[in-house]
């Protein structure tokens, strides 16, 4: 659709999350706490602590503050316990949504969800109902102009499953979840480095919003994605500038 392209909502996003900078440490220090709470404070044997420290340290948090929460969260300290849960709903124009939490308190977190999806023209639906929509697995964005040949000779060889080259430029490397490490390595050492590397819920198929239904949806994003428990929002809307 004329006005909808993949790099600029990837941009778009960045520049969202980088306005909300003020929560990022507080949802790093949640994921390490349950990461490490989980799967045990030895970071060689805990992937996803070491995705949690690679955020952490990406954010610029103190070496020190990292410690402490591994600590505190693998018993070495006394600390609140969280809970995830996963809600699920849709949006503008039947734009699918997931919603990942943290919290120590399931009664406060849905009501905030659900009070969000309603408030701004969206309806929270039951666990499954837009989950099948989405695929969990390692993404990896390059940006226009990076090339394509090396770039797949590379992400393959490391055992990525797909590389994906947009209408406008932009390379997506797809691979699974427990690949995500050193397929992203293989890439950085050969000298290609990603503007967006994650583990992450990739939608399947898109829903493409223009005009006062992108601006509703975007509403809706930024008002879920401002809740004190959440920790992460994927959607399928793709929305024109």
């Amino acid at each position: 659709m004329a006005g909808h392209s993949k790099w600029a909502n990837i941009q778009h996003r960045k520049g969202r999350q980088d306005e909300k900078r003020g929560k990022v440490w507080t949802r790093i220090i949640r994921e390490i706490t349950v990461a490490a709470r989980q799967g045990g404070a030895d970071v060689s044997a805990n992937p996803r602590l070491r995705l949690a420290i690679e955020r952490a340290k990406a954010a610029n948090m103190p070496a020190d503050r990292i410690k402490y929460n591994i600590d505190k969260a693998s018993g070495a300290l006394e600390g609140i316990t969280y809970e995830e849960i996963r809600y699920e709903g849709y949006g503008i124009g039947g734009a699918a949504i997931i919603v990942d939490t943290m919290t120590d308190n399931r009664v406060r977190t849905v009501a905030e969800v659900r009070h969000a999806f309603s408030k701004y023209g969206g309806n929270l639906g039951t666990e499954g109902s837009v989950a099948f929509q989405f695929k969990h697995c390692g993404q990896l964005i390059f940006a226009p102009g990076t090339s394509e040949d090396k770039l797949m000779e590379v992400a393959l060889e490391a055992g990525a499953e797909d590389v994906i080259t947009g209408d406008d430029g932009a390379i997506e490397v797809l691979c699974a979840a427990p690949d995500y490490e050193s397929v992203r390595a293989a890439l950085e050492a050969a000298g290609f480095k990603p503007e967006i590397a994650e583990v992450t819920m990739r939608a399947e198929n898109s829903v493409a919003l223009e005009g006062e239904d992108a601006e509703r949806m975007q509403k809706l994003l930024d008002v879920i994605e401002d809740l004190d428990d959440v920790q992460a929002v994927f959607h399928n809307a793709e929305m024109a500038e």
